[in-house]
């Protein structure tokens, strides 16, 4: 893992992934933080990423960049054994992320953030990339805090 890490890059890199087609926000997200990380993180949680995006599943529901920095951080601080109690802390992180986005956003619903929008339009495209990054800046922001880098 390196010992430091550019947030600006981060943000950068993760909002042109999906600005590029490459990956969808979600995916972009941790495709991102694993390469800066430069982590022994599978590639499969990329894949695990999949499923997110607009708004789980296609559904709208939440925005699908939330799951994909929780995922990043379930990596680093989640439980796997059942009865694990760090997985508190997992969710205070999780929740931090959360609450960082409602601020800027004021909503997780990715029908109300691209209500009036046109689904792959160049406007849905730029405000979703802009969400990325944002997203993906403050998983490392949290994830760099936490492992003292």
């Amino acid at each position: 893992m390196k010992s430091k890490i550019n947030l600006q890059a981060i943000k950068t890199e993760a909002a042109q992934l999906y600005l590029n087609g490459d990956y969808y926000c979600s995916e972009a997200i941790v495709a991102t933080i694993r390469k800066h990380f430069d982590i022994d993180m599978p590639l499969e949680a990329v894949a695990m990423a999949s499923g997110f995006p607009i708004g789980v599943g296609g559904t709208k529901c939440m925005c699908g960049a939330i799951p994909g920095g929780v995922i990043c951080i379930g990596y680093f601080f989640g439980r796997t054994t059942p009865g694990d109690p760090k997985v508190k802390k997992t969710m205070e992180l999780a929740q931090e992320l959360v609450d960082d986005f409602k601020g800027r956003n004021k909503v997780l619903c990715c029908h109300v953030l691209t209500k009036g929008m046109e689904m792959g339009s160049e406007a849905h495209k730029k405000q979703c990339a802009i969400f990325t990054g944002e997203v993906a800046e403050k998983t490392a922001e949290i994830l760099a805090r936490e492992l003292g880098l």
